[in-house]
């Protein structure tokens, strides 16, 4: 396990070759501004494209969201942790519960594939990712965003993506 936030302490050689002879990395969720900051300032960004092809990059929610150029984030409130965002601004979605207010974000990600990626597609949980607002989301993006649901991944290899679903998604072209 690594702690991004620790790593730029850490001497490279007490933890990149053991990153190097990794046969997949598991990136969970959370804040994909916090984490791509850190993934970049801990240097874990700059070393992935060097990693040997058999590597598997697995990316949860955040961890998925984290590897594109660019990327959009929604929150309710101001985002308090590390990273800065390129834009900044308020958004209204409709939800069957009412209209709900959040601030959608885009920043900077680690450049790992040349989409964007919204999760949890339909999700009670996440509202904002219904796919009516996924789609303002999306727009709002310079690059292909899909909207997947929580039975859907991507598989990028050699740049080509492929759709491994028994849910649904939308691919959304800018």
């Amino acid at each position: 396990m690594l702690e991004l936030t620790a790593l730029p302490s850490i001497d490279d050689d007490a933890w990149i070759p053991t990153v190097q002879e990794t046969d997949a990395l598991l990136v969970w969720g959370g804040d994909p501004l916090y984490l791509s900051h850190w993934m970049r300032q801990s240097g874990l960004a700059g070393l992935l494209p060097s990693l040997r092809r058999e590597t598997v990059y697995v990316g949860v929610s955040a961890g998925s969201m984290a590897t594109a150029a660019t990327f959009g984030e929604t929150y309710p409130d101001p985002p308090r942790g590390s990273g800065d965002a390129l834009t900044s601004e308020d958004i209204v979605f409709a939800t069957p519960q009412g209209a709900i207010s959040r601030i959608l974000v885009t920043a900077q990600g680690v450049g790992l594939v040349d989409f964007a990626l919204i999760p949890h597609l339909d999700h009670e949980d996440h509202p904002d990712a219904f796919l009516a607002n996924a789609e303002q989301w999306a727009v709002r993006l310079p690059v292909p965003t899909y909207a997947i649901d929580d039975q859907t991944a991507l598989k990028v290899t050699d740049g080509t993506v492929e759709v491994v679903s028994e849910g649904h998604w939308k691919l959304f072209t800018p």
